[in-house]
């Protein structure tokens, strides 16, 4: 079995003074994957601030993104050159918050393991809510290395399941496979449980009909519009065939409310 300490040893690096890194993190409106995919610093500077001294005694942090799968991508190694105190008016990319007086660090991107970057991905196990780990106590086994960095593959229509403030991090490629469908789609809020079915039969297909509610939180759904925002969770319940009219899509809609008693217990006013 290949471990990403095997990479490390191989590098010269000792992984006793390596941390591992997952950054995962749907709080707010730009997740760490979605910094990360920009490319214009975001990433970096998110890194630099810590709220812990996660980095300190260490001379390395092996950097990893959870991707719109979940998966644990390798996007870099860093060396941990300073540690410091963040300057005011220091802003986190991500939350938006000011962090002045947090912990800020000076990670430089190395070279080494620059091959595997956007390429190579981890299994972390079962303690994801423990995003930092030292690797010579934690060796990750090696899942994928990808020929080249890219997109991950579209999960198929049936398995995608997002919350609504990820979608704007959805690669293009997934984007496009949404926009190119029409089909019968379900909104679960995470507070309450509550479902609501809805279709979607536009040009945009069932992406441009989820941008409506990312836009505006309840779509124009009059039960929606009655509750508190909530960041609902949307999955796809059927795809209609391109030849459906629009009186078949309906009927598929109806199916599904009527399964899911959306009228009765849900959120469906019709």
């Amino acid at each position: 079995m290949i471990t990403f300490n095997t990479l490390l040893a191989e590098a010269s690096l000792d992984p006793a003074r390596v941390k591992l890194v997952r950054n995962q993190d749907h709080r707010f409106d730009k997740s760490p994957y979605q910094l990360w995919r920009a490319n214009d610093g975001s990433f970096e500077l998110y890194q630099r601030i810590q709220r812990n001294p996660w980095f300190r005694d260490i001379d390395y942090a092996a950097s990893f993104v959870a991707t719109p799968l979940n998966e644990t991508l390798f996007v870099g190694l860093y060396r941990v050159a300073s540690a410091g105190i963040a300057p005011a008016g220091t802003v986190d990319p991500a939350s938006g918050s000011d962090e002045t007086g947090s912990h800020f660090y000076d990670l430089q991107l190395m070279a080494a393991l620059a091959e595997y970057r956007a390429k190579l991905i981890i299994e972390w196990g079962p303690g994801k809510r423990s995003w930092v780990q030292r690797a010579h106590l934690q060796d990750k086994q090696i899942l994928e290395l990808r020929r080249s960095a890219g997109d991950p593959p579209f999960p198929g229509f049936l398995d995608f399941c997002e919350r609504l403030s990820t979608l704007v991090s959805l690669p293009l490629s997934w984007r496009q496979a949404l926009s190119a469908v029409r089909g019968v789609y379900l909104l679960s809020c995470p507070k309450t449980g509550m479902n609501y079915v809805g279709s979607a039969g536009g040009e945009r297909g069932l992406w441009g009909r989820w941008e409506d509610y990312v836009a505006s939180g309840h779509g124009g759904n009059k039960r929606m519009m009655d509750l508190p925002a909530s960041d609902y969770q949307v999955s796809i319940l059927e795809v209609a065939s391109s030849a459906a009219t629009a009186e078949e899509l309906i009927r598929m809609e109806n199916r599904w409310k009527q399964k899911f008693l959306t009228r009765i217990h849900g959120l469906n006013a019709n």
